[in-house]
C-alpha cells in the first residue's frame, strides 16, 4: 500500500457563505471536523468483488488508526495489487508501519 498524507487541509467555506461573501457579508470559515481518509483501489488489484473486499478491509484498519492523525489531516491509501491476497492483519501491519514512518518523520522535522 502507498500512503499519501496531507497534514493540514485548508479551511473552506460552505456554499451558503460564498453567496454571502458576494453580497458583502463577512464569511466564516468552517474548521476541520477531524482527520479524513480516502481509498484508491484500481483495476490492477482485481475484479470488482476483490476491489470492494480490499476497500472494506482498508476502511476497517484505517478507522482503527485514524485517531493517530491530526484533526486537520487527510490520508489517501492507495492499494497495490498485492493487497488482493492480503488479509486484514497484513493490511493493518502495513498501515501501522507506514503511519509510523510518516508521523515519525513529521515529528523529527519539528
Amino acid at each position: 500500500m502507498v500512503l499519501h498524507f496531507l497534514p493540514e487541509r485548508h479551511e473552506h467555506t460552505s456554499p451558503d457563505q460564498t453567496s454571502e461573501r458576494a453580497s458583502g457579508s463577512e464569511s466564516r470559515s468552517i474548521p476541520p471536523s477531524g482527520a479524513r481518509a480516502g481509498f484508491v483501489v484500481g483495476k490492477a488489484v482485481g475484479n470488482s468483488v476483490v476491489r470492494h473486499r480490499v476497500t472494506r478491509r482498508l476502511r476497517a484498519v484505517v478507522a482503527a488508526e485514524l485517531d493517530r492523525l491530526p484533526a486537520s489531516a487527510d490520508l489517501v491509501v492507495r492499494a497495490r495489487p498485492e493487497a488482493a491476497d492480503a488479509d486484514s492483519a497484513v493490511l493493518h501491519r502495513d498501515l501501522v508501519a507506514g503511519l509510523d514512518r510518516l508521523l515519525g518523520d513529521r515529528a523529527a522535522r519539528r
